[in-house]
C-alpha cells in the first residue's frame, strides 16, 4: 500500500518509495560532484602556467575523469532526483514500479564506478568525447552503457508515474509547469540515450575486437547527438528549477503558462540541433546542413531560452510588485531575499546562463565565426558558463530547499550558506570570461602545456602565445580555485547537514491530514487530497506592462548580444582579410 507523508514547512507530499529514491540519487550526485571538484582542482592547477602541476599522461587521465564525472554522473544523478520529485511529489502520486527505479539507480552506480575504474587504471584517457580510432578499455564503454540504461529506466519510471497520477486522478487539468519542464527533459533524455546506444554499443564491440572498423566521421556525428543533447537535458531541468524556486520563494505564477509550455516544446523540437556546432569543421557534412542547423533551426531553441529568461524574472517581479515593491524600476529586485541561497543561487544561475552561456553559444554556433574559436579554450569557457554557472548553480540552489524538506535536516553553517552562491558565482564568472578570452587569443582547448616545451625539445620548434594570453590563463587558474572553493563550501554544508544537522521533528500540525498519533510511523496509507487546477489569470487592457524591470533587463541582454555578435564578425574580418 502506498504511504505518504506531508512536509509541515512546505505542504509537499512525499511517497515513501519516491522519497528514498530522491535521497539516494541526490546523495550519489553530491558524491560525484565532490570527485569532479577534486579533479577540477588538478586540471586548473595544471592549466595555470605558473603552477603547471601534472605531467601530460596524468593530466589527460584527470581531464577525462573530470569531464565524465561533472557533465554526466553528478548532473544526471541529480536530474533523476528531480524527475521523481516533479512526478510523485508535485502530483501527489505514488511512484510507478519502485523496484524498477531501484534497478535503474544501481545500474547507474555500477556503470559510473566501472567507467571511473577504467579511467584511473590509466589506459582510457580519451576525454569525454572518446573519439575513435583512439581506443579506451572495454569496461570504459561498458560502464557508460550501464549508466545510460539505468538512466533510461528512471525516465520510463517517471513517465509511468505520470500515467499513474493521471489514472488515479491525483490532479485536475494539465500537469504543473515544473512537471512539464521535467517531462521535456525526460523526452530529450530518451533521445540522448538512444543516440548513445547507437554509437557506444558498436564502439564497445569494436574495443573487444568483434567489430573491425568504425568510421570516425560518423562516430562524431552520432556521438554529438548524445554529447551535446545530454547538456540540453540540463537546460530543460534547470529552467524547471527556476520556475519552481520562483514559486517556492515568492509564490510567483508564470506570466503565461501557454507561452512557457510553448517554449519547452521548442526545446524538444530544436534544441538538440545545436550539437551541429561541434562538427562545423568536419569534412563529411555539407555546408547546407551545417548552416541550417546552426542558424535557422537553432535560433528557435535560442528563442525558447529567451522566453524563459523573460518569464521567470517577470513572474518574480509581478509577485514582488503585488507585495508593494513598486517604487522605481528595480525595487522588486533590490528588496528580493538576496541572503537566501535558494533565491540568490537561482537568480545568478539565470543571469550567468543567459549573458555568459547563451550569448556565447549563439556566437560559437555561427558557422563563419566558429572557425576563429573552434577547438580553443573558448569552447570549455562556454560550456562552463552553461553547465556550471547555469545548471550546477541552479541545482545547488534547490538543494538548500530540499535538505530540510526532503531529508528533514536543519542546515548547518547558515552564514556560510548565504555566501556560498556568491563565492562560487564570482569564481565561475571570472573563470569563464578569461577562459573565453584566452581562447579568443588562440590558446588550445586540450593541450596540457601552453608553452609547448615538448615541441621545442623534440622538434627544435618554438612557439609563444601573446603575453596577454598568459596573463589570462593565470587569472583562469586563480578564479578556478575560487570557484572550486565555492563548490567545496556547498559540499561541506550539504554533507555536514545530512550527517550532523539537527533532525526536524514532526509538529502537531504535521499529522492533521492523516489522523495518526505522533508515536506512529510518519507515513500514512491515506492518499492525499486531489491537487486542484490552479487558477488561470489572463489580464488584458491598458493597465501597463506588469514587469517593466524585467523588460529593461531584456533590452540590456539584447544590446549586449548584438554588440558582442558584431564584435566577433569584426574580429573574423581582421584575422581573415579579404582582398
Amino acid at each position: 500500500m502506498a504511504q505518504f507523508r506531508v512536509c509541515p514547512q512546505s505542504g509537499l507530499y512525499f511517497h515513501k518509495s519516491a522519497e528514498s529514491l530522491m535521497k539516494a540519487n541526490a546523495v550519489a550526485a553530491v558524491v560525484f560532484l565532490l570527485l569532479a571538484g577534486v579533479l577540477a582542482l588538478l586540471v586548473t592547477l595544471t592549466r595555470w602556467p605558473t603552477v603547471h602541476l601534472l605531467p601530460a599522461d596524468a593530466f589527460y587521465m584527470v581531464l577525462t575523469a573530470h569531464g565524465i564525472n561533472a557533465l554526466l554522473f553528478w548532473i544526471i544523478f541529480f536530474e533523476m532526483a528531480v524527475l521523481y520529485f516533479a512526478s510523485s511529489t508535485l502530483l501527489r502520486s505514488r511512484l510507478a514500479t519502485p523496484r524498477w527505479a531501484w534497478l535503474g539507480f544501481w545500474l547507474m552506480i555500477i556503470g559510473a564506478i566501472t567507467t571511473n575504474v577504467a579511467i584511473f587504471q590509466g589506459a582510457s584517457s580519451v576525454m569525454m568525447t572518446s573519439y575513435v580510432p583512439m581506443p579506451a578499455e572495454p569496461h570504459f564503454y561498458l560502464g557508460l552503457i550501464l549508466f545510460a540504461v539505468g538512466a533510461l529506466i528512471g525516465c520510463f519510471v517517471f513517465l509511468g508515474t505520470l500515467a499513474v497520477a493521471k489514472g488515479e486522478n491525483t490532479y485536475d487539468g494539465s500537469i504543473p509547469l515544473v512537471t512539464f519542464g521535467a517531462l521535456t527533459a525526460c523526452i530529450i533524455a530518451i533521445f540522448t540515450i538512444a543516440s548513445g546506444a547507437i554509437i557506444l554499443i558498436p564502439t564497445f564491440l569494436w574495443s573487444v575486437g568483434l567489430i573491425s572498423y568504425i568510421d570516425p566521421v560518423m562516430y562524431r556525428i552520432v556521438w554529438w547527438a548524445m554529447g551535446h543533447s545530454s547538456q540540453q537535458i540540463n537546460v530543460a531541468t534547470h529552467v524547471a528549477i527556476w520556475y519552481a524556486i520562483a514559486a517556492i520563494v515568492f509564490g510567483a505564477k508564470p506570466m503565461s503558462e501557454k507561452v512557457s509550455r510553448g517554449a519547452y516544446l521548442l526545446y524538444i523540437l530544436f534544441l538538440q540541433l545545436a550539437s551541429a556546432h561541434h562538427i562545423l569543421v568536419d569534412p563529411g557534412v555539407s555546408s547546407t546542413w551545417k548552416i541550417f542547423n546552426t542558424s535557422y533551426a537553432m535560433y528557435l531553441a535560442v528563442l525558447a531560452s529567451m522566453i524563459h529568461g523573460l518569464t521567470v524574472p517577470g513572474a518574480i517581479e509581478a509577485a514582488q510588485r503585488k507585495k508593494g515593491y513598486t517604487n522605481g524600476i528595480f525595487e522588486w529586485l533590490r528588496k528580493a531575499p538576496w541572503s537566501n541561497p535558494v533565491f540568490s543561487g537561482m537568480f545568478m544561475s539565470l543571469i550567468m546562463f543567459g549573458f555568459l552561456g547563451g550569448i556565447t553559444g549563439v556566437v560559437m554556433g555561427t558557422e563563419q565565426i566558429n572557425i576563429i574559436i573552434h577547438n580553443t579554450l573558448y569552447v570549455p569557457g562556454h560550456f562552463h558558463a552553461t553547465v556550471v554557472a547555469g545548471t550546477t548553480l541552479a541545482f545547488m540552489a534547490i538543494t538548500y530547499f530540499l535538505v530540510p524538506v526532503l531529508f528533514r535536516r536543519e542546515l548547518i553553517l547558515p552564514g556560510l550558506a548565504k555566501w556560498q552562491p556568491y563565492i562560487f558565482s564570482i569564481g565561475i564568472i571570472l573563470f569563464t570570461l578569461f577562459m573565453m578570452g584566452a581562447g579568443t587569443m588562440g590558446v588550445s582547448r586540450r593541450h596540457w602545456d601552453m608553452s609547448f616545451a615538448d615541441a621545442s625539445t623534440i622538434l627544435g620548434m618554438t612557439f609563444e602565445y601573446p603575453g596577454t594570453a598568459k596573463l589570462m590563463m593565470g587569472i583562469v587558474g586563480i578564479s578556478g580555485v575560487l570557484s572550486i572553493i565555492g563548490g567545496a563550501m556547498y559540499v561541506l554544508i550539504v554533507v555536514g547537514s545530512l550527517l550532523f544537522g539537527k533532525k526536524l521533528e514532526a509538529s502537531a500540525g504535521f499529522w492533521q491530514n492523516f489522523g495518526v498519533p505522533l508515536a506512529d510511523s510518519c507515513y500514512s496509507p491515506t492518499r492525499p487530497e486531489r491537487l486542484g487546477r490552479p487558477p488561470v489569470i489572463e489580464e488584458h487592457g491598458s493597465a501597463g506592462f506588469e514587469a517593466p524591470g524585467t523588460f529593461v533587463l531584456a533590452i540590456v541582454f539584447l544590446v549586449t548580444f548584438v554588440v558582442y555578435y558584431f564584435i566577433n564578425w569584426k574580429y573574423l574580418a581582421s584575422v581573415w582579410p579579404m582582398s
